[in-house]
């Protein structure tokens, strides 16, 4: 059987290590217990996360257990890793709000029976610690020199760095020994903006416990220009349906710049290297058809296959320009009372959420980037009301390829 490590190496996913040899060689002769860590700061998981889910579903299927630590201790500080400012605080309600949510979603990835995986809330050890005995037995092997040359703080000095934030490392590296000692789990993993907050706790492991303790970062996901993916104007892609609705999230793999679709397809699937490497070398209108698949099989990982039947037969009814679409594509369902007197265009358009502020909508109607049934919207002020509608319904467009029908009740 092939070494896990191997695979994540030829997929493209492995950034870091701190101990390559010794890590292949743990990975090949041990079933281990590994975790990654969630901070809970919205109610969904992202695209951005679901590189780490991948990396998970991989290690478990070549027998190791994951550890899926969610932060709801660290939460209430923030992470301070590829900020540029200070993270909102959140309450406790928000905080055990998300982790539940959180929660419901890595069972539709992860296989957590008969103690095959396991989800943990850090909370469960950090909101009990005593300040005083904290500083002593783990403050005193953290030097305050090595930690300002982190990029993790050393991005932020300039704009100021809380004293609450400073100690976000010293609480993950805190994870980690409690994690090794609870549960033997010898290794952390995370994107590569973890990478200082890995090593200072696989050496707190080694420190305390005199125990073997690694890390290892990923890719975070980017395209080739090396700027991060899974944001659109509206905001992030999120793997909840109701935040981001599957034709959306079908669209968005679909319309991935052509230089990106081997990574995405070697990171965000599982199919066979050969196979991510046949449909990347594509060409011109070809590679339209490795988007396809990259989209498909990516839905159909997040959303089951039913939801990416549905958002591929939309995409193809939609290009054709025929067929009936309405239970495939995001739709709303609005009174006709709202129609009697008529809605302006912007405030359609925010009520939809086909933009994130009216702003953004004049900004798309001066581009002519706005379509109501197949006709372009030309003036900000244009009202809709019950004539523009057919059957009861109409169809609005952002761009070429991005739809949202409208009905009324």
């Amino acid at each position: 059987m092939t070494n896990v490590f191997d695979i994540l190496k030829e997929r493209g996913y492995i950034e870091q290590a701190t101990h390559e040899e010794e890590i292949r060689e743990l990975l090949n002769d041990e079933k281990v217990t590994f975790y990654i860590g969630f901070d809970p700061t919205a109610d969904s998981l992202h695209v951005g996360h679901f590189i780490q889910v991948m990396v998970m579903m991989h290690m478990q299927k070549a027998g190791h257990r994951p550890i899926a630590l969610i932060g709801g201790g660290t939460g209430m500080v923030g992470d301070p890793s590829g900020r540029t400012d200070m993270r909102k605080m959140l309450t406790v309600a928000q905080i055990e709000h998300n982790v539940s949510s959180f929660k419901n979603q890595f069972s539709r990835f992860v296989d957590f029976s008969e103690n095959r995986a396991l989800i943990i809330n850090n909370s469960d050890w950090l909101l009990n610690l005593n300040y005083i005995d904290f500083l002593r037995n783990i403050g005193a092997h953290f030097s305050v020199n090595r930690m300002l040359t982190a990029e993790c703080f050393k991005n932020r000095l300039e704009k100021g760095l809380s004293f609450l934030e400073f100690n976000y490392m010293l609480m993950q590296s805190y994870d980690f020994l409690e994690l090794y000692k609870r549960y033997n789990c010898k290794l952390q993993l995370g994107g590569n903006d973890q990478w200082s907050n890995i090593i200072s706790g696989a050496d707190l492991v080694r420190r305390i416990e005199n125990g073997n303790a690694y890390g290892l970062t990923f890719k975070l996901l980017t395209t080739s220009e090396g700027k991060k993916m899974g944001k659109t104007e509206s905001g992030a892609i999120w793997l909840d349906p109701e935040k981001t609705p599957p034709y959306d999230f079908y669209q968005y793999w679909r319309n991935v710049d052509d230089p990106d679709v081997e990574n995405c397809l070697a990171l965000l699937t599982f199919l066979p290297m050969e196979e991510v490497k046949r449909l990347g070398s594509l060409k011109d209108a070809e590679i339209n058809k490795a988007k396809e698949i990259l989209a498909y099989e990516v839905t159909k990982l997040v959303h089951g296959q039913e939801e990416a039947d549905k958002a591929q037969s939309a995409a193809k009814t939609l290009f054709n320009n025929s067929g009936d679409i309405s239970t495939s594509i995001p739709s709303s369902k609005l009174n006709e009372s709202d129609f009697i007197k008529g809605i302006d265009i912007l405030t359609l358009l925010s009520k939809t959420k086909l933009t994130s502020s009216k702003g953004e909508g004049r900004r798309l109607i001066q581009q002519g980037g706005i379509y109501l049934n197949d006709k372009r919207i030309d003036e900000f002020s244009q009202i809709i009301n019950l004539d523009d509608f057919e059957d009861r319904k109409l169809m609005l467009r952002k761009g070429k390829k991005i739809y949202h029908q409208i009905e009324i009740i």
